[in-house]
């Protein structure tokens, strides 16, 4: 579904993705994984068309990305959701859930696909008349998700989604995540919770300082005596 070909990425002039290629393959999840500062979030923005590519290509569906602008690739079917959610924190959650469909794909779905939001994250539909800004950080991180779900993606890209969260509120993240990646959505996700993301994504890179410098399945990578020491502690 997607792939990327000896990509760069930088913010303004400071680079911070070297060279990376990788590969999503379709009804995945697949997973950048690795330390704060590794060039995760860069390259996930560098997918979005927020963070222009230094060098290299990107390609989805065998469809170019490099020429497209950032609305035009969620209009052909990817969608980010960002570290720290992001969410309009003074507007309601449905207000919130309304503004992912924007697009003009899934404007024409607007009232069937927040029907399956609320069916999805329950929490959401009890509390569509309140403020965002204030649901606890779960609930947000819900919000969130369930907002890109709006613009019906085909690729959903989730940065740092169990950031701040209880192990028992990633515990429902992780579920949510598996049921969203069941119904036919691809995910591509970043994370530092190595341990966590490499139970549930079939296919890893590891970032390390901008580059990618081990890959494998996530089992397989569970037993790497490099990962074992670096990142797990063990």
């Amino acid at each position: 579904m997607l792939s990327v070909d000896r990509a760069s990425v930088c913010y303004d002039h400071i680079q911070a993705v070297w060279d990376v290629t990788f590969t999503v393959k379709e009804g995945s999840i697949t997973a950048l994984v690795g330390s704060n500062g590794a060039g995760k979030s860069a390259m996930l923005k560098g997918i979005a068309g927020i963070l222009p590519l230094a060098a290299g290509t990107i390609g989805f569906q065998n469809r170019a990305l490099e020429s497209l602008r950032p609305h035009d690739r969620v209009e052909a079917g990817i969608s980010l959701v960002p570290e720290g959610r992001r969410i309009f924190p003074e507007l309601t959650v449905q207000e919130n859930l309304e503004i992912g469909a924007y697009n003009r794909r899934a404007r024409r779905h607007l009232r069937q696909t927040l029907k399956e939001m609320y069916q999805l994250f329950s929490v959401l539909e009890q509390r569509k008349r309140q403020v965002a800004g204030s649901l606890s950080g779960g609930e947000q991180q819900m919000l969130a998700i369930g907002r890109s779900l709006m613009s019906r993606p085909k690729l959903l890209m989730l940065d740092e989604p169990f950031l701040g969260l209880s192990p028992l509120m990633v515990k429902r993240v992780i579920q949510m995540v598996e049921n969203i990646n069941a119904q036919g959505v691809t995910i591509l996700l970043v994370e530092q919770n190595v341990l966590e993301t490499l139970r549930l994504a079939s296919m890893v890179y590891i970032l390390e300082t901008g580059r990618i410098t081990l890959q494998g399945t996530g089992r397989a990578l569970l037993e790497n005596p490099h990962v074992k020491t670096a990142y797990l502690g063990l």
